[in-house]
């Protein structure tokens, strides 16, 4: 049933994100970590990896390698064009490499970890 639904899942996940990255986001709770920001960014767009790779595998039948190949693509180029969008649209928002950072490493930790349980050859990605 959720693989009927990936696409759904990840288009509205995908809104929500780009949502909460560009409004200001009044009291946000401080937890007592300096770079709590970074971790958030590292598990959004882990996630937002996951969902694409199932929607790509699920939703369009690619196989694996494209799938996770095209996840990883358009997980970190969304994930630029935010940091992009905030420092465009938004007087309360900055660009930040940092965030880039965190976000592209989600993303690839993401990659590894589907490569290793998916077992996917990595030589012909």
């Amino acid at each position: 049933m959720l693989k009927k639904k990936a696409l759904v899942i990840s288009i509205v996940y995908t809104l929500v994100l780009t949502y909460v990255s560009l409004v200001k986001l009044n009291n946000v709770p401080d937890i007592g970590v300096s770079f709590g920001d970074k971790i958030f960014h590292f598990l959004a767009y882990s996630l937002l990896t996951f969902l694409w790779f199932n929607t790509f595998l699920f939703n369009f039948n690619y196989k694996e390698k494209k799938a996770i190949t095209y996840a990883a693509i358009i997980s970190i180029v969304f994930g630029i064009v935010v940091e992009v969008l905030q420092e465009i649209l938004t007087v309360y928002r900055t660009m930040d490499i940092y965030d880039v950072m965190a976000n592209t490493s989600g993303v690839l930790v993401t990659v590894l970890v589907i490569v290793l349980i998916k077992n996917i050859d990595v030589k012909k990605i």
